[in-house]
């Protein structure tokens, strides 16, 4: 099927409850850059697309980097000297900090305390706290929580283990007409926080859902990956595939109710750069572009200066720019089914304009062809129907000289991509253009 007969049919709605839906299954999963939880999520993601699933055992050396043991968690809890639980993993994962070491001991609150993570500005929340590096270990709870806390001596046992293993990765190609790539990763490490980022794992995996029944110039490729040690162990392990990358998206944040905001890759004015520009204004959505900075998510390694791939980041409200973010509140009811809806339908307009960008060469470029004894011209000069369409088929025409391609006579004509693209398809079977 045409990709174009694919974003006719698609209802943004229904694709966004049922990305909701997803969200929800997989919020109560304990997720990290190792562990079963990764590789739970991705049998999950699995049940839609073929996904398969790949891993690295812990102590591969990978660029600068070392793949980290494997951790997993059975339990982790503390009680007060009354013996009542106060803190519980089984309420919330974000309870204990990513990576704890194994803990079994009693101690005084005041030696407790220097273990204990809460937002004294939002003191009802949990934060999300790690420590992928160095071996430590702690709790994260509210602050309400912690100030209830009476003196005495509280039992505290956290059984993890933290071993040598595998780290767990997804990964989903799906072959086009050019080996030339289109890359879209999306991380799957953090626990129950559904906007960073079950929102950009449910947007990624319904996008690759509806390209996966098109018909498609560029492959597709889909990574789910743990974030940062993920993405360098995949460039590490693909370079043959790294440099068939020609635009890419890291996904993250897109179901909060904010504008978007597209972060350039390190190249600035890449096709995919341009492209999500265009999707954005041709959208006519609130939205904000910004210069790469190395810092965020998976872009950074991706634009890293040794790779320099030209990989955006298409996101709502950018990470750290939201109460909610890495804490307790971004739950389910943060996340809106209409904001992934609406999420997904821009991806699906930027794979659109990635897929159908390219030069065209006019084959009467000395004066204006004759439009109208090829049907491409009103027979009646001015009237205001179809000046849009008519005006599409000019500016195609006199940019179409091997230099300009659809992006750039769209950006100078400030016409839609879709109306110029149109206009091309037009002339193409005219035989005005090849």
């Amino acid at each position: 099927m045409r990709l174009e007969e694919i974003i006719a049919g698609f209802d943004p709605r229904t694709a966004g409850a049922e990305m909701h839906a997803l969200v929800r299954e997989l919020f109560p999963i304990c997720r990290s850059i190792t562990g079963d939880g990764v590789r739970r999520t991705l049998e999950i993601l699995s049940r839609r697309q073929p996904i398969e699933i790949r891993e690295i055992a812990s102590g591969t050396p990978v660029l600068d980097w070392t793949v980290p043991p494997e951790w997993n968690v059975r339990e982790a809890w503390v009680r007060d000297p009354n013996g009542d639980l106060v803190i519980d993993f089984r309420s919330s994962n974000l309870h204990l900090v990513g990576y704890s070491v194994p803990v079994r001991r009693r101690m005084p609150l005041a030696e407790l305390r220097r273990h204990l993570h809460t937002l004294p500005d939002r003191p009802d929340w949990i934060p999300y706290r790690t420590s992928y590096y160095k071996e430590t270990w702690g709790f994260c709870l509210s602050h309400r929580r912690l100030e209830s806390l009476r003196e005495g001596e509280y039992e505290v046992v956290i059984d993890t283990t933290l071993a040598p293993g595998k780290l767990t990765w997804g990964e989903l190609v799906l072959p086009g007409e050019l080996e030339d790539e289109v890359l879209i990763s999306a991380h799957v490490c953090h626990p129950s926080l559904a906007n960073d980022n079950l929102s950009g794992v449910a947007v990624a995996l319904f996008l690759a859902d509806l390209l996966a029944g098109a018909e498609r110039r560029h492959t597709f490729r889909f990574l789910f990956i743990p974030g940062t040690i993920g993405s360098i162990v995949w460039l590490a392990t693909n370079p043959e595939a790294a440099g068939r990358v020609r635009a890419g998206l890291v996904a993250a944040n897109l179901g909060d109710p904010g504008a978007f905001t597209y972060k350039r890759s390190r190249l600035g004015e890449a096709t995919v750069d341009r492209a999500a520009a265009r999707a954005l204004a041709d959208a006519g959505a609130e939205h904000a572009l910004e210069d790469f900075v190395p810092f965020g998510y998976d872009e950074r390694q991706y634009c890293s200066p040794g790779f320099n791939l030209p990989v955006g980041s298409l996101t709502r409200t950018p990470w750290g720019r939201y109460p909610q973010y890495h804490t307790s509140a971004d739950d389910p009811d943060f996340v809106r089914p209409e904001a992934l809806g609406g999420s997904l339908g821009l991806y699906l307009e930027v794979a659109r304009i990635l897929e159908r960008n390219r030069r065209f060469l006019n084959l009467e470029p000395r004066g204006e062809p004759q439009l109208g004894r090829r049907g491409l011209y009103g027979s009646l000069g001015g009237r205001e129907e179809g000046r849009e369409r008519e005006l599409a088929l000019l500016w195609v025409l006199n940019l179409s000289d091997g230099e300009h391609d659809l992006l750039a006579i769209a950006e100078r004509s400030g016409l839609s991509f879709a109306q110029v693209s149109a206009a091309a398809d037009r002339l193409l079977e005219a035989g005005l253009l090849q």
